[in-house]
């Protein structure tokens, strides 16, 4: 960590992060991390590539999760710039709880921005368990950096490691860096999302379904369980987890043939 000169030795997540139901696992694991590296005048000052690196993601994903922390107002970000403009360090303040430091394993409170709390976030029961968003990005980078000694361990068999390869070359699935870097966003996740669930039909056993899957289909369900998801976010049918529902649906679309 040499980007940051003190680390925390633990980080804190408060309870108005820690049951927000509006952000991702991975988000509130990074604004503990962010506590953790905080300075000696409250600010992190750790760079995307800095979390890719942590959490094994692209720094676009990072990029995005910090723009949701300080949207939802559990952040503040400052834009250091030089004197032509370029921005040469980023700071990044909590605004929920006091910025802190470590001296002699103790906390010293320091300055903190201001901060409201409006909304009261309730426990989840789908928000127990793995960090299933985390296991995704971190999976597709894999494949992004060609790093197939993690790519291994993501699979049962060497054999289900090559089912998998010819199935995302036969659905035109089999995306490279320069192809990725021209996708908005939401077709990068839509791709991970779709790739991840490939991956897990083929690791469970489901060998026959695995050959039922088709490209179209695919793509189509993906925007049925968005359209689904968007319609009923804040009711009591809001979906906790996309990937769940996406990959069950999945399931029960390719046995219905």
């Amino acid at each position: 960590m040499n980007e940051v000169n003190l680390p925390g030795y633990y980080a804190i997540i408060p309870s108005s992060v820690r049951y927000c139901s509006s952000l991702k696992f991975a988000e509130r694991l990074l604004y503990g991390e962010i506590t953790a590296l905080l300075n000696k005048e409250g600010y992190c000052f750790a760079t995307n590539r800095y979390f890719s690196d942590l959490f094994g993601v692209i720094p676009g994903t990072v990029s995005r999760w910090i723009s949701h922390l300080e949207k939802l107002g559990f952040i503040k970000i400052e834009l250091i710039r030089n004197d032509k403009k370029e921005i040469i360090q980023r700071r990044t303040f909590i605004t929920n709880i006091s910025c802190r430091k470590i001296v002699n394993d103790t906390y010293e409170q320091k300055k903190q921005y201001p901060y409201e709390q409006n909304n009261k976030y309730p426990i989840s029961k789908k928000d127990k368990g793995i960090n299933i968003n985390i296991r995704i990005d971190r999976f597709f980078n894999f494949i992004l950096e060609n790093n197939l000694s993690e790519i291994y361990k993501e699979f049962s068999s060497n054999e289900k490691y090559k089912q998998f390869c010819i199935i995302i070359e036969r659905l035109e699935m089999n995306y490279t860096k320069d192809m990725i870097s021209i996708f908005n966003e939401d077709n990068i996740e839509k791709i991970k999302v779709i790739t991840y669930c490939i991956k897990e039909i083929i690791n469970g056993n489901k060998n026959s379904l695995s050959l039922k899957l088709d490209r179209n289909k695919l793509l189509d369900l993906y925007e049925k369980c968005k359209k689904i998801e968007s319609e009923n976010k804040d009711t009591d049918k809001e979906i906790k987890s996309f990937y769940d529902y996406y990959y069950i649906s999945v399931i029960k679309e390719l046995e219905k043939n």
